[in-house]
């Protein structure tokens, strides 16, 4: 597993205080609004708004929220307007970082994004510069104690998935975004329960960073995923998952 999938992980597993809850709030409301902007409200035509959509559902949110955000997006409710940037991000160690934004000031949000920064140890690459090391990929955890791992990896390589590793809880599987859906309906269909979905940006090649620069790049990506616009932050990073575990407690 990559790090930074282990980075969201671990993540996972620590009590989600009311206001990062309202964080992830925040973060939904804006990919449905954007989603919906981008592709019209029905989610059956828009692939990105289904996505959300289901993230919301996965986050307890109220269907009130998810109807509004759908008719900010489509002009049916005045809203601001966002729109997606991706910033390209060199930190400690040589790691690669990809930071995904939806923000409704560009010029403010770069702004903000260079002081982050400049304070921790971060610097913009040029465009095109990471993002090449990156693709986007599904992937879908189940709990070990749901199912037989060969009767796992079997379902879902006829399902059309690429991949499956595991960790000490999990079976964490690999597809590409035109599989995901498929992958994840078979699952559930068999009643097998997906703890996690998601589509993010995978890196080709993962770099090794230990000491000083492994809590360098964990600082740098904590503050960058504490802004307000950013929706995801990946990285190319493999640091020993018990370094992140005891940052993250700290």
């Amino acid at each position: 597993m990559s790090g930074h999938s282990k980075w969201a992980t671990i993540k996972r597993k620590k009590a989600v205080t009311d206001a990062r809850r309202g964080k992830a709030f925040t973060q939904i409301i804006k990919e449905i609004t954007i989603a919906a902007k981008m592709g019209g409200g029905d989610p059956v035509g828009n692939p990105r708004l289904r996505f959300a959509i289901d993230k919301a559902k996965a986050n307890n949110m109220p269907a009130d929220n998810v109807k509004r955000a759908i008719m900010k997006g489509t002009g049916e409710l005045p809203g601001v307007s966002y729109e997606d940037v991706t910033y390209e991000v060199y930190a400690a160690g040589g790691v690669a970082l990809l930071v995904e934004m939806v923000t409704d000031n560009k010029n403010r949000t770069i702004s903000e994004i260079r002081h982050i920064l400049d304070r921790n140890h971060g610097k913009l690459a040029a465009t095109g510069a990471v993002a090449y090391q990156f693709h986007r990929k599904g992937h879908i955890s189940v709990l070990k104690n749901k199912i037989a791992e060969d009767d796992l990896l079997a379902l879902i390589l006829d399902a059309g998935a690429d991949d499956m590793s595991s960790d000490n809880e999990h079976y964490n599987i690999i597809c590409s975004p035109e599989a995901f859906e498929t992958v994840k309906k078979t699952i559930e269909q068999k009643g097998i329960p997906v703890d996690h979905a998601e589509l993010h940006m995978t890196p080709e090649n993962s770099v090794k960073v230990e000491g000083k620069d492994a809590e360098l790049v964990l600082k740098l990506v904590e503050a960058l995923e504490d802004h307000d616009d950013v929706q995801y932050v990946y990285g190319n990073f493999d640091i020993d998952e018990s370094i992140m575990a005891a940052f993250h407690a700290g």
